[in-house]
C-alpha cells in the first residue's frame, strides 16, 4: 500500500470512531483498542495499554492523545497529524451544527428529554469497555466496588472528586508501603 493510502487509512479509521462514538473520550478508547490491536494489528494489547496510560498522563482529552500516539507510532509526525484531525473533524462539524441549530430547540422539552434519556445509555458505553480495560491490566473485578463508590459518593453525597483523588493517593502510598514492601520481605 502507498504511502498516501496509509494516511488515509489512519484518517479514516480515526474519522469513523470520532463520528459514532457518544460519550466523550473514554468511550472512544475501546472502539480504538479494536480497531488498533485485533482488525489493523497496528499494536500490541500490552503495548495498547502502556501507551493508553501514558495518553492518560499527558494534558489534553484522552481520545485525541491516544490517536496522536497511534499516528505517531504508525506513521510518525504526519501519521499523528492524520488520526489527530481524523478524530477532531467530526465532533468540530458537529459541534459546530449544534452551535446554529441548537438555539432553535435548546427549550424543546421533547429535546430535553432526548438528552436526559442519552445519559444512561452513555454511562453504560463507557463503564462496560472500562471494565475489559481493567481485566487487560489485571484488575480484579472483586475490585468493582470502589469505583462504584466513588461515583455514589460525589453523586450522592456531594464529595467533591479533588478529596477523593487526594485520599486514593495516600491509600495507594500506604497500600505500597505497608502491604506491598513488607510482601517483598
Amino acid at each position: 500500500m502507498n504511502l498516501a493510502k496509509q494516511y488515509w487509512e489512519l484518517f479514516l479509521v480515526f474519522f469513523k470512531i470520532g463520528a459514532f462514538t457518544f460519550g466523550g473520550g473514554y468511550a472512544m478508547i475501546p472502539l480504538i483498542r479494536n480497531e488498533v490491536v485485533n482488525k489493523k494489528k497496528w499494536l500490541g494489547d500490552n503495548e495498547f495499554m502502556d501507551m493508553l496510560a501514558l495518553a492518560q498522563s499527558v494534558p489534553g482529552p484522552i481520545s485525541l492523545n491516544t490517536a496522536i500516539f497511534v499516528g505517531n507510532k504508525r506513521l510518525g509526525f504526519k501519521g499523528s497529524l492524520f488520526t489527530g484531525a481524523g478524530v477532531i473533524l467530526p465532533s468540530f462539524v458537529v459541534i459546530l451544527l449544534i452551535a446554529i441549530l441548537f438555539t432553535q430547540f435548546k427549550d424543546n422539552p421533547v429535546i430535553e428529554r432526548i438528552f436526559k434519556g442519552i445519559r444512561p445509555a452513555v454511562v453504560a458505553l463507557i463503564a462496560a469497555p472500562l471494565l475489559g480495560l481493567g481485566k487487560s491490566a489485571g484488575v480484579k473485578l472483586n475490585n468493582i466496588w470502589i469505583p462504584i463508590a466513588v461515583a455514589l459518593s460525589v453523586w450522592l453525597l456531594k464529595v467533591s472528586p479533588v478529596y477523593i483523588i487526594l485520599i486514593s493517593i495516600i491509600l495507594g502510598i500506604l497500600y505500597f508501603l505497608f502491604i506491598k514492601l513488607k510482601s517483598k520481605k
